[in-house]
């Protein structure tokens, strides 16, 4: 059972839950001592010692619960004895009534007699011939008399014990089900079955030829059941590795190719890679260079003493937490890029507290009060709904900027642009952006676009990158993520 732990462990370890080594070892250790039988006392004793906090306790008993059960072949919830016995005699004898009834569907569906049906399909069913009721002869392989046995444990144990024999626990991804069901089926003994059918159905004896229809009907059924089996360990076993790949694929395309359904996991992106830079970045406000020794303070701090140095007083650097001022353009494709912009930058509340946004497509208005009145999804919706329309104009928002809140900008703001400097051959109005730039700390310019489409067409970005400190394509959350922590690193 030291594999089935290991791979119960891995399980978890999936579900993003930690388990170091040590863990691991004292967890083997503690079910020698409790065993296998008594399946709540392991659970009991596992959730001691492997989750430690509420999200993971949780996490853990669902983990647990799908590991340990599993759905038999007729598609009832039975618990998974983990000592190898049965865990009780209930349903045996039904397996006839779900072979019959597979059987059945399949050929009410044949009996429809759709026109674009598959011709190799239409060719078998009509070989098919109606045999009706009578004697049957018995099947020769493995895999057939366990399907005309009609029993629903025998044939879920079976297909476990497949499906650890192949390693189905190593699915990564969902294209595989097909392959793990192949290799399941042929560990099951779908070979010696699939040449028994064909001998049955080429027999000249009906008994034979009613048998070889019956195994079949059964053998479609059993790779349905496969099939479910493989999906459901794909969710246990892979469904996080899954999750993360998916994940670091929406970390690095274009934010403009996104699709909308896809826009709920690049938020939880977005999360998970601001709580990093806040967990890298929320450090106290003060680091000490020891090597450097303050002499005026030292002196200061040590006049109780006659003069007599004491209590040395080392320099220090003031990491002070940025003043931002954000100017997203929302017009057009550029608005997915300022969703997730905005999102990023209040979600770093904890070391970015001081974010002041601008919307603008023509004329820029503040959209500060709206992040702090609502969600942070429901303030960006409403941001898009009501300032992307109208043509786009950035001369037009550097004055209104100017206007409403220049004064504020000093020696401790950055300023951050984003927006594709497409200006529809207007004013670009370089003045004011260099009055920003005489005035901010720093001023940085992300552009969705790619350089070589920086000076093509209305594009101004020629002119604007002489008046800020910094100007970086940036058109994916990886991107976003390298400049928002380069900015926080750099904040002194």
């Amino acid at each position: 059972m030291d594999r089935t732990l290991t791979n119960f462990i891995a399980a978890l370890r999936n579900a993003e839950i930690r388990v170091s080594p040590a863990e691991t070892l004292d967890a083997l250790n503690a079910v020698e001592l409790v065993g296998y039988r008594d399946r709540q006392l392991l659970k009991d004793t596992l959730s001691l010692m492997l989750p430690k906090t509420i999200d993971e306790k949780e996490t853990f008993d669902d983990t647990f619960d799908r590991f340990f059960a599993f759905e038999d072949v007729a598609g009832e919830t039975a618990v998974l004895d983990i000592e190898g016995e049965d865990g009780g005699s209930e349903g045996a004898g039904d397996g006839q009534g779900g072979g019959n009834a597979q059987g059945e569907g399949r050929g009410a569906g044949g009996g429809k007699g759709k026109n674009k049906k598959n011709r190799f399909l239409a060719m078998d069913e009509e070989e098919e011939e109606d045999l009706g009721p009578g004697e049957m002869a018995s099947p020769h392989s493995a895999l057939g008399r366990l399907l005309m046995q009609d029993s629903r444990i025998e044939l879920t144990v079976q297909m476990a014990d497949a499906g650890r024999a192949v390693n189905l626990e190593e699915i990564q991804v969902f294209t595989q089900k097909g392959l793990y069901t192949r290799r399941i089926m042929e560990e099951m003994g779908l070979s010696e079955l699939q040449r028994e059918i064909g001998d049955l159905k080429q027999s000249r004896i009906i008994p034979e030829r009613r048998l070889g229809q019956e195994l079949k009907k059964r053998r479609d059924w059993l790779r349905e059941q496969v099939r479910d089996y493989v999906e459901r360990q794909f969710l246990l076993h892979a469904d996080a590795s899954g999750k993360r790949l998916r994940e670091e694929l929406l970390r690095k395309v274009k934010l403009s190719n996104v699709e909308h359904r896809n826009f709920r996991l690049i938020q939880e992106v977005v999360y998970k890679m601001a709580k990093k830079l806040v967990a890298l970045h929320s450090r106290r406000k003060k680091v000490f260079k020891r090597g450097q020794l303050n002499v005026p303070r030292t002196l200061r701090h040590n006049m109780a003493y006659d003069g007599s140095i004491f209590d040395l007083r080392w320099k220090s650097v003031k990491v002070d937490r940025p003043k931002v001022f954000a100017i997203c353009d929302v017009s057009g494709s550029v608005a997915n890029y300022a969703r997730f912009m905005l999102m990023f930058l209040y979600s770093l509340e904890e070391v970015m507290p001081k974010v002041r946004s601008f919307a603008f497509s023509s004329d820029l208005a503040e959209v500060t009060d709206l992040f702090e009145r609502n969600k942070i999804e429901d303030a960006i919706a409403k941001t898009l709904r009501d300032y992307s329309g109208g043509s786009t104009d950035y001369g037009q928002a550097f004055e209104d900027f100017r206007k409403t809140c220049m004064e504020d900008v000093d020696n401790r703001t950055t300023i951050i642009i984003l927006g594709d400097a497409r200006n529809n051959y207007g004013d670009p109005r370089t003045e004011i952006l260099k009055e920003m730039y005489d005035r901010a700390k720093r001023v940085l310019w992300l552009n969705p676009e790619s350089r070589a489409t920086w000076t093509v067409g209305d594009a101004e970005m020629r002119k604007y990158t002489a008046y800020v400190h910094q100007a970086e394509e940036c058109n994916s959350l990886m991107h976003l993520e390298r400049v928002v922590g380069n900015l926080l690193r750099t904040v002194q």
